[in-house]
C-alpha cells in the first residue's frame, strides 16, 4: 500500500511538472514564467525525495540539495534581471 501511494504521488508530481511547463511556455507574463520555473524546482525536489524513499537510500540527498540551491539561485537571478535588467552589477574602479 505504501509503494502504491508513493508511486501515485510521483505520478501527480510529474503531472504538476507538465502543467508548470505549459505555464512556462504559454505564460502571459515573465513573472508567471519565473514562478512556474520555481515551482518546477520545488516539485523536482519533492519528486527526488519520494524516489529516494521508494528506493530506500540516502544517495539522493545531495541531488536534492543541489537542485534546491540551483532553483533558488535561478529564481533570484531571473527576478533581478526582470527588475534591474542586469543580474550582476559591476562597479567601476577609478
Amino acid at each position: 500500500m505504501f509503494e502504491f501511494l508513493m508511486t501515485g504521488s510521483l505520478i501527480l508530481l510529474v503531472l504538476s511538472i507538465f502543467a508548470c511547463l505549459y505555464r512556462v511556455w504559454k505564460g502571459p507574463s515573465m513573472p508567471d514564467r519565473i514562478q512556474a520555473l520555481d515551482t518546477i524546482g520545488i516539485t523536482l525536489v519533492g519528486g527526488v525525495a519520494i524516489f529516494s524513499v521508494l528506493l530506500g537510500t540516502h544517495a539522493f540527498l545531495e541531488v536534492i540539495l543541489i537542485v534546491g540551491i540551483l532553483s533558488f539561485i535561478g529564481t533570484i537571478a531571473f527576478a533581478r534581471s526582470l527588475e534591474r535588467g542586469v543580474v550582476i552589477e559591476r562597479k567601476r574602479v577609478d
